[in-house]
């Protein structure tokens, strides 16, 4: 495919790609970073929608496909070195993150103390729960590459059924999960993100429960830091993250078990082995 001129002055890096910042284009608040590949460049500037290209699926992304949080394309400038491109853009809804924040650069480095620590400084405007169940898609992962991650967790399309379906029986899911985890295990690497980390292998999947891990102690201390009594909205904020990065590391830790075919019935069993028993005994017999 020949590509037009203006399309050749832009340097992609050896995989093909460019990192794109998407900026409100009223406030100038950064709001994203993604990749973009040369069609996903051409495609937004032809739609003057945003599309972006994902590394996890290995294919192109239109912003807004399983959220409904589209965003309008007004201006692209490229840098100095024509190796990154600002987009700026009009955001559907106000979200631009997977976590249901305005943006994907919540957190700041407070260097008040004497140890400088990470500060979630947004608030949660939409629980992702509700925006991703209510935008039914065939889309397998979170809207990201992350700039956070994670950015890509969960296979949404099994998501929002196991969500559904945990309503009625909580008891279940874990089950439902190891016969998803199964099925990934088979399915070609761009067809979900699981599949994805199967055909990357077991240190990708230990890499990501690693940074899972790092992201619940972050949000841990943040919660830590909450007085219910002076700020309640901060507080919930603060104890609905630490709960959503729990499932991550829940989730794919399931992953790293599906691995060596291990299911989660095993895990339960060795759990309640353990009732009875006195942590420090049980601690010295190993």
């Amino acid at each position: 495919m020949t590509l037009p001129a203006w399309l050749t002055a832009v340097t992609f890096n050896d995989d093909g790609l460019i990192p794109a910042i998407a900026q409100d284009h009223q406030t100038g608040r950064i709001l994203m970073m993604a990749w973009m590949n040369a069609e996903a460049l051409q495609l937004t500037a032809q739609t003057q929608t945003a599309v972006y290209f994902s590394r996890s699926r290995a294919k192109l992304w239109h912003k807004g496909e399983s959220s409904g949080h589209t965003q309008t394309v007004h201006d692209i400038r490229l840098d100095c070195d024509a190796d990154v491109i600002v987009l700026s853009v009009t955001q559907a809804g106000g979200i631009a993150c997977h976590t249901g924040r305005e943006s994907c650069f919540y957190q700041r480095l407070d260097l008040s103390g004497q140890t400088p620590e990470w500060q979630t400084v947004d608030k949660v405007l939409k629980d992702p729960a509700d925006i991703y169940h209510s935008h039914e898609s065939t889309s397998d992962t979170h809207e990201t590459e992350n700039t956070g991650t994670n950015a890509d967790s969960i296979d949404m399309s099994q998501s929002q059924s196991v969500t559904a379906q945990a309503q009625v029986d909580k008891a279940s899911v874990l089950q439902q999960l190891d016969s998803v985890l199964a099925e990934r295990k088979q399915a070609d690497a761009d067809s979900s993100y699981v599949a994805s980390l199967y055909a990357k292998g077991l240190n990708k999947i230990l890499e990501k429960v690693g940074e899972e891990s790092t992201e619940s102690i972050i949000a841990a201390k943040d919660f830590a830091n909450c007085d219910e009594s002076t700020d309640k909205a901060s507080y919930d904020e603060a104890r609905h993250e630490l709960i959503y990065e729990v499932a991550d590391v829940w989730f794919h830790t399931l992953v790293g078990l599906a691995w060596f075919d291990i299911e989660s019935d095993a895990v339960l069993n060795e759990l309640g082995r353990r009732f009875g028993l006195s942590g420090i005994d049980e601690k010295a017999a190993r």
